[in-house]
């Protein structure tokens, strides 16, 4: 076993398995249309093509056909070579930008309805308001203070933004009564801002890492195995003699993590923690330098394969795979299963991720020796795990 009781902050990381312009405004009607050619992006910036994974996401989340999308992308670059030029054209009378729509139509706001003509040459179109874009970003610089003096009582104001399309600062408050105070107190013109009812209470995520070092119960150390999930709950498997189940996690940081939900130790060694949802598990493991490595499945590498590990004692190290179904007997009982290989190891690796090219092989249970001398290592094979808790 290498869990270490020497609390450190080493760090080491998780499987959840990238027309003519006017007063020097490019018209967007002026700007081809991207093309199939390699030369139309080299000429114009337009993107020519559009990564598959992109447009499968753009399908799903914004219900797009590849076809929308692709031009969506092509107007919105159009709009943000556009919009620059107009903010610079209209100077204190710029008031926001923003495209709408599956197409992405350029609107831009004025404080100055003489100055249509300027924004309808460059292809957008144009409202009047009634603030410009630096009153409000000079609202919310004082609301900023404000808040940094003394911060919000509680409810008042969780999130302050400028929404341009609105032309106010919005402030969004589970108590509007509250952020009526915080608003008056910080000086602000109170028609400047829109309060807006809301229950969100946004909070910090903190990656969940292969490799990456977590402790138990604020006192053993081990590391994160990789990211998995569980219907809808997110975590990571590590070692099952890290922790028993309903032991506690905090992460490297030192921040409040997660729970073990699960844990086997002897017989197998493994076990899984579901994490808060400060968290957010990702398919990649630490490697050399602390550089991530995608982690793209599961597939079983066969003996003699090349393997590395990532812990959060010594970080990256590679080896091969010198036996599958190894039977070890620790102090504390018989662990059957295991994987043996030449890749060192030290106290606090335990739970670290084994990686097999982009294919994650398993964790860190045990081993002799250490990665000065050199040693020999035991991981308990992923895939049952996945298979034990579902």
């Amino acid at each position: 076993m290498l869990r270490s009781h020497r609390p450190a902050l080493t760090a080491g990381c998780a499987i959840a398995i990238a027309a003519l312009s006017l007063t020097g405004i490019p018209a967007l009607a002026a700007i081809p249309a991207a093309g199939p050619g390699p030369t139309a992006g080299a000429r114009t910036g337009v993107p020519t093509e559009v990564p598959a994974e992109m447009l499968d996401s753009m399908r799903r989340d914004l219900g797009l056909t590849a076809e929308e999308a692709k031009a969506r992308i092509t107007n919105e670059y159009r709009a943000g070579t556009a919009a620059p030029a107009l903010r610079r054209s209209l100077g204190t009378a710029f008031g926001g930008a923003w495209v709408t729509g599956k197409t992405a139509e350029l609107t831009v706001a004025t404080t100055d309805q003489a100055r249509h003509g300027t924004i309808t040459a460059a292809g957008a179109k144009a409202v009047t308001v009634s603030h410009s874009l630096d009153d409000l970003t000079t609202a919310k610089a004082a609301l900023d203070r404000a808040a940094e003096r003394r911060a919000p009582t509680a409810g008042a104001a969780s999130v302050w933004y400028v929404d341009v399309k609105s032309n106010s600062v919005v402030v969004q408050s589970a108590d509007p009564a509250k952020a009526s105070d915080f608003v008056a107190a910080s000086g602000v013109e109170r028609d400047v801002v829109r309060i807006v009812e809301s229950a969100e209470e946004p909070h910090p995520l903190y990656d969940v890492r292969g490799g990456e070092a977590y402790y138990i119960n604020g006192t053993a150390r081990c590391s994160i195995g990789f990211s998995v999930t569980k219907d809808a709950q997110g975590g990571f498997v590590t070692a099952g003699h890290c922790g028993q189940a309903g032991a506690t996690t905090t992460g490297v940081n030192r921040v409040a993590q997660g729970t073990f939900q699960g844990s086997r130790f002897p017989g197998n060694d493994y076990a899984w923690v579901a994490v808060s949802g400060e968290w957010a598990p990702g398919p990649v493991v630490l490697g050399p330098g602390g550089a991530a490595v995608t982690v793209a499945g599961s597939q079983q590498a066969p003996v003699g394969s090349s393997v590395c590990r990532s812990g959060s004692t010594t970080g990256w190290h590679c080896g091969t795979i010198e036996q599958l179904d190894t039977s070890v007997r620790y102090t504390e009982g018989l662990v059957s299963g295991l994987s043996r290989t030449t890749v060192c190891a030290e106290p606090g690796d335990s739970g670290g991720s084994y990686i097999s090219g982009s294919q994650a092989q398993g964790i860190t249970s045990g081993g002799s020796g250490n990665c000065t001398a050199g040693g020999t290592t035991y991981f308990q094979p992923v895939n049952p795990i996945l298979e034990a808790y579902g």
